[in-house]
């Protein structure tokens, strides 16, 4: 027991995002393109993206369809495409998760009123919209002792009819889509969608499939969340951006 406790203690205060601990070297998060250093008669980084997230003449990535898989970043011979160990991949707008070189937009508060409304508590519901589980497993651990989304008063519930918005994983399987919509329309006015993951904003690796229809237009997506899957900070930092708990 005096062992258990000396660990603890030893471990310290790690609740994420407030403690300031760094993220390894080795963590693969946001990209860092510089133009200037990019070879545009080379396609390789093109050829090595399985998803075709990047593209050169002029470069650009589309960090929504980016599964973070580093292939760009191997084959790149001049130091163009670089991942950086940086977690915040959120943002409002779909546009602005391509990169041309120019620093990520990052996700911004929502309007006051909403911000009353859903500031002090969140509830949301969850659909894996024929995901693999792995952001689903990644929207688990926001709850874990580390990062304790609750504490900011975010919390999942079981009911769509309890929730003040939906949290979309997966590409939207035709298997799916009705059930999204269902779930949808049983959410309470005024609500949220915030899609999470590759597959959820672009399909990813299942893009182009018929199998694979992406979020309905009647579900209007409030926050995109990058990343396969994305890293539990990168959820905790998109969600506390929109609610304007964090600059």
């Amino acid at each position: 027991m005096l062992h258990a406790l000396s660990l603890r203690l030893e471990f310290g205060r790690a609740t994420l995002p407030s403690c300031g601990v760094a993220l390894p070297d080795s963590f693969r998060g946001r990209p860092r393109l510089d133009p200037a250093r990019c070879d545009q008669s080379c396609h390789e980084c093109e050829q090595a993206c399985p998803t075709g997230a990047i593209a050169t003449g002029p470069l650009r990535l589309d960090l929504g369809a980016c599964i973070l898989c580093g292939a760009c970043e191997q084959t790149c011979t001049t130091g163009a495409v670089v991942l950086t160990n940086d977690p915040r991949l959120a943002v409002n707008r779909r546009e602005d998760l391509v990169l041309a070189g120019e620093d990520l937009r990052m996700a911004t508060a929502l309007d006051v009123e909403s911000r009353r409304v859903f500031g002090r508590s969140l509830k949301l519901r969850q659909v894996s919209a024929g995901g693999c589980s792995g952001c689903e497993a990644e929207l688990v651990a926001t709850g874990n002792a580390i990062f304790d989304l609750g504490r900011f008063g975010v919390q999942f519930v079981a009911s769509p009819r309890h929730a003040d918005g939906l949290v979309i994983t997966g590409p939207v399987s035709a298997n799916m889509r009705e059930a999204l919509l269902e779930t949808w329309r049983a959410t309470p006015s005024p609500r949220l969608v915030i899609a999470v993951g590759a597959c959820a904003i672009s399909g990813a690796v299942f893009h182009g499939s018929p199998q694979a229809l992406g979020i309905p237009e009647e579900c209007p997506v409030d926050l995109y969340v990058a990343g396969c899957p994305p890293h539990p900070l990168t959820v905790l930092d998109g969600i506390l951006r929109l609610l304007g708990k964090m600059q």
